[in-house]
């Protein structure tokens, strides 16, 4: 079992639960980006710089998963690939994406993309809650307890 983080895009704050849970359960956890990630000196912690490109971090995090792992994305498609190979996802705000939940968020997503290609603004997503940054320690501590000791 491994963590992996679509770190890009991932707040701060999610990366420093990351990181003390890592820590704690000595779950190995790679942080993956198109530019460099400040990682703390840690034998469980590592991080994986690849090249700029559209979709380039997420191919590398779907070809180096293996069934069983955690990915951490706010990103829907690459939650469904992960889905698709047997792994988990969760995103920074504490929904852990399942098989019969992401096909919906993918439909919503792409249903957003059309509004905003044909002029509508849509906004950004809200500012990350305390009660979601909770709900994302909750839901990481849960799946440690399930899978930490496998």
């Amino acid at each position: 079992m491994k963590i992996w983080v679509d770190a890009d895009a991932c707040p701060v704050v999610i990366k420093e639960i990351l990181f003390r849970a890592a820590e704690r359960t000595k779950m190995p956890m790679t942080l993956v980006a198109n530019q460099y990630i400040r990682t703390p000196p840690s034998k469980y912690i590592n991080a994986i710089q690849v090249q700029s490109g559209f979709d380039v971090a997420d191919d590398e995090i779907v070809q180096r998963l293996t069934a069983g792992d955690l990915v951490i994305t706010s990103d829907i498609p690459l939650a469904a690939e992960v889905i698709d190979k047997g792994g988990y996802a969760l995103n920074p705000r504490g929904e852990l994406y399942t098989a019969s939940n992401v096909r919906a968020r993918l439909n919503i997503r792409d249903f957003m993309d059309t509004m905003r290609a044909s002029g509508v603004n849509t906004g950004g997503p809200p500012a990350l809650s305390q009660s979601e940054r909770k709900m994302f320690a909750d839901e990481l501590d849960k799946w440690l307890t399930r899978n930490a000791a496998k």
